[in-house]
């Protein structure tokens, strides 16, 4: 634990002294790069492994450093896929883990504060790409203009299905549902277009919904969807996004498992179009250790370790009845995937031999990719030529599994037994007691903290029964209580939300039904005369 708490800082070090404010470090010329859309990205990634490794001052002043210095306002082309799982999870997972590093919070959070509106302003600078007939993203966004005229509509399935955790969070704590129903319908219209046989391909055409890529596995361009729709699942306890896994494993099971390994399918056909095990598939035995198969898991992990043991890291693609690497692919860009799975299947399994791939990895990091400024990719496995880039998940995912999987007694890891109890506008509410949902950067999501931020729907008609009685003691008239126009629409313009809330109403109040009930933007009630200053009756 000790030795990659060293490692974290031998890089995290050098990224402020050579590369801050760019996105990434250069480690073999100790200077800077950005390459995902020139966010200061590996700060906004490495925010919470701080905390995890209790580094509680350099977290607040880093929050400092976010709030003051990245704009989101800037002329760039950004992967709509990447700038989701980096920005918004890492500044998601900060927000909610603030009170725990002692940054002082607002008096609304966790449902609101600095880092919240940050997360949601990257996120709305995303949701133009959503604004396709069929619901699945582009795969590219302009952050200030919006999408592209000429930008191209393929998109990877990865790249349509991996936004639920995010923006699911976002709805919840934000109050608009915006984020959240446009995650849900991508998520759907993959489902939608599965083939015949229950497989998805790899490339999708977002305008037509034409299969690009025909080819079906769990790795490179699929990986992320199967694993939020099992992380979906758990974080919003939603049983179709579970029961949709559970079809997809099915298929994956019947067409693409062979001897515990996982090959690449033509996902109409089910005939193997690539005898390949890519390195970003490890993250499965992890994902199958979250539904509980523990057995399956353990033995596709044994045989991903056998090629790690072979090169000392996992090739991009490795050929699996050669058992050799696939040429232009024998590099390690110093990957979680694996060591993700075993800190997952450690919590399982308590299995020793999980402890020791952790040890082999920090072993061959070290000895392989370390140089005086850092971490290097490694560019061929085979004679460990090393390449000029440390990316950003390097300090947000790699360091932080290692980490875990050496520190059972981590926050991370709380089983209930401890937590903390926040007052919110909204009542009390639970934090920090453990089950964290880790998005696909590692970024942890309380899954707690999506219940703070909602009035409960019986709380709502509560005070509406209140507000009806008072007036229809105050006179005995009929009267109508008017909303301020909201974004140009009409004053009498209502929410969706409050029409069904009224029907409840008419319910269970059918004896006051002569007075007509509040239209009032869905907030909560304190708020509702903060906004509009005094409630208004007709003819006033």
């Amino acid at each position: 634990r000790e030795r990659v708490r060293a490692m974290f800082y031998h890089a995290y070090e050098h990224y402020l002294e050579s590369a801050f404010p760019y996105d990434e470090l250069r480690p073999l010329t100790c200077d800077g790069q950005d390459t995902w859309g020139s966010f200061s990205l590996t700060l906004i990634d490495a925010l919470d492994t701080l905390l995890i490794l209790g580094n509680v001052s350099e977290f607040q002043r880093v929050v400092n450093v976010l709030q003051e210095g990245v704009d989101f306002d800037i002329d760039v082309n950004a992967s709509v896929f990447e700038t989701n799982i980096r920005v918004v999870g890492g500044l998601l997972s900060a927000h909610l883990l603030s009170r725990k590093a002692g940054v002082e919070v607002e008096a609304g959070w966790p449902c609101s504060g600095p880092l919240l509106r940050m997360a949601e302003e990257a996120a709305r600078k995303l949701l133009p790409a959503f604004q396709t007939p069929t619901g699945m993203p582009y795969g590219t966004v302009n952050l200030l203009h919006g999408v592209n005229p000429g930008e191209t509509p393929v998109t990877c399935t990865a790249g349509i299905g991996t936004f639920i955790v995010e923006f699911a969070t976002l709805s919840h704590l934000t109050g608009d549902p915006v984020f959240e129903d446009v995650a849900r319908k991508a998520l759907k219209a993959l489902w939608k277009n599965r083939s015949d046989i229950g497989l998805v391909g790899n490339h999708i055409d977002v305008i037509t919904a034409k299969w690009v890529a025909q080819d079906a596995g769990i790795g490179a361009g699929v990986d992320s969807y199967f694993e939020y729709l099992v992380k979906g699942a758990i974080l919003l306890q939603d049983k179709e996004l579970m029961s949709m896994f559970l079809e997809y494993n099915k298929a994956i099971k019947n067409y693409t498992k062979f001897d515990d390994w996982y090959l690449w399918v033509q996902m109409y056909k089910g005939t193997v179009s690539m005898p390949v095990f890519q390195s970003l598939e490890a993250y499965w035995p992890g994902l199958q250790s979250l539904i509980g198969d523990v057995d399956n898991a353990m033995r596709t992990f044994l045989n991903y370790y056998t090629v790690w043991k072979q090169f000392g890291g996992l090739p991009e693609f490795y050929n699996i009845p050669q058992g050799y690497t696939v040429d232009k692919r024998e590099g390690y860009p110093l990957r979680p995937e694996l060591i993700e799975s075993a800190m997952y299947l450690y919590r399982a399994t308590r299995d020793p031999t999980l402890l020791e791939l952790g040890r082999d990895a920090v072993e061959s990091i070290e000895k392989i990719s370390k140089v005086d400024c850092g971490f290097a990719t490694i560019k061929d496995l085979r004679d460990h030529r090393l390449d000029n880039r440390m990316e950003s998940f390097f300090l947000a995912e790699t360091v932080k599994y290692l980490y875990l999987l050496f520190d059972p007694d981590n926050f991370i890891h709380n089983d209930g037994s401890d937590f903390d109890v926040v007052v919110t506008p909204y009542g009390e509410c639970v934090l920090n007691a453990g089950g964290y949902i880790f998005n696909t950067e590692a970024h942890p999501i309380d899954p707690a903290a999506l219940h703070c931020c909602r009035k409960r729907k019986e709380e709502q008609w509560e005070v509406e029964d209140l507000m009806r009685e008072f007036y229809s003691r105050k006179k005995t008239k009929k009267f109508t209580v008017k909303r301020a126009p909201d974004h140009g629409e009409g004053e009498n313009a209502k929410d969706p939300e409050d029409a069904s809330s009224e029907k409840a109403g008419e319910r269970r109040n059918s004896k006051k039904s002569s007075h007509s009930l509040l239209s009032c933007p869905s907030q909560s009630f304190n708020s509702k005369l903060a906004v509009l200053g005094q409630v208004f009756l007709d003819n006033t």
